[in-house]
């Protein structure tokens, strides 16, 4: 499906945003883990571990391609890195298809 210039140009402006807002409740979480009680080698490890799957999220990092650009808005509503609020601006066909593939998952 070919999706509207509009869309794309939106889509490439927000992701960047949506990816900092992410990364931002990340390093609260970080510093929740690094305020706990454990030892600080325990803590370190955790969250050494921690960074190493959150570099693989979609939240943290994605291809940015038009041809992915509605699946992977679904898939980061899905994730909880976006809220459909978050699609305001975007086309009532977008978000039509971004709500069919999110009910279609369930």
């Amino acid at each position: 499906m070919e999706y509207s210039k509009d869309d794309w140009k939106l889509y490439r402006n927000r992701i960047a945003v949506w990816q900092e807002n992410y990364m931002e409740r990340l390093i609260k979480e970080y510093i929740v883990l690094l305020n706990g009680e454990e030892n600080a080698s325990d803590k370190f490890w955790q969250l050494e571990e921690r960074i190493k799957e959150d570099r693989k999220h979609p939240g943290v990092i994605i291809e940015v391609k038009k041809s992915n650009m509605v699946s992977d808005i679904a898939m980061l509503v899905n994730l909880g890195v976006i809220k459909m609020d978050d699609l305001e601006g975007f086309s009532n066909d977008l978000i039509e298809q971004v709500q069919f593939i999110l009910k279609k998952g369930k």
